[in-house]
């Protein structure tokens, strides 16, 4: 039984990506299975005559070449990906993924969440309260601000920022600080 999927990419290349079993062999979904960080296409074994064919019956339905995936793991254990595809020239792939690898990754944990609670799968609401602390270091994360940058914005030393992080991950039940900016968020605890 193949996972639950949702995706923007054509229903027909959908189709067909589920009726050749192309879960099997796609290097993107290994990424779920041994990552824990962003990876960029252009990092993925494609040396294999399937995953060539596959990339390239891809890019034959405007699938992009160029591609980053966020793999996610949830506060209970659940798992999943957040793709997005380009078909801009690499230079210009190369600085759109790294402006943006920041807002992606609260974007994807924020989709995981709200297709978790559209889908029945999660409790929305049960949470404990954020200190006033702890959601201005989440606000500011939130903005693509680092520790340090944080820190200095607040007035308070770099390892409390930590601390204050840790804390809101738990309280939120993240399983990381992009995970606990994405819950905050999605329970309207700060404003993205």
């Amino acid at each position: 039984m193949y996972p639950y999927y949702c995706t923007t990419y054509p229903d027909k290349w959908t189709e067909i990506y589920v009726d050749k079993r192309y879960f099997d062999i796609d290097p993107v979904i290994d990424v779920v299975r041994w990552g824990f960080f962003p990876v960029d296409w252009s990092s993925l074994d494609r040396r294999s005559a399937q995953v060539y064919r596959l990339f390239m019956e891809a890019r034959s339905y405007d699938i992009g070449p160029h591609g980053l995936t966020i793999p996610i793991r949830g506060s209970k254990g659940e798992r999943s990906l957040f793709s997005v595809t380009s078909n801009l020239p690499k230079r210009d792939w190369s600085r759109l993924r790294a402006s943006s690898i920041h807002e992606l990754q609260i974007l994807s944990h924020y989709l995981h969440e709200a297709m978790l609670s559209a889908s029945g799968l999660r409790e929305v609401g049960r949470h404990r309260n954020l200190s006033r602390r702890e959601s201005q270091c989440l606000q500011l994360l939130a903005t693509g601000r680092i520790s340090k940058q944080i820190a200095a914005d607040l007035g308070i030393s770099e390892n409390a920022v930590k601390l204050y992080l840790r804390s809101a991950r738990q309280k939120l039940g993240a399983s990381t600080s992009h995970h606990a900016v994405a819950k905050a968020s999605f329970l309207e605890l700060i404003k993205i």
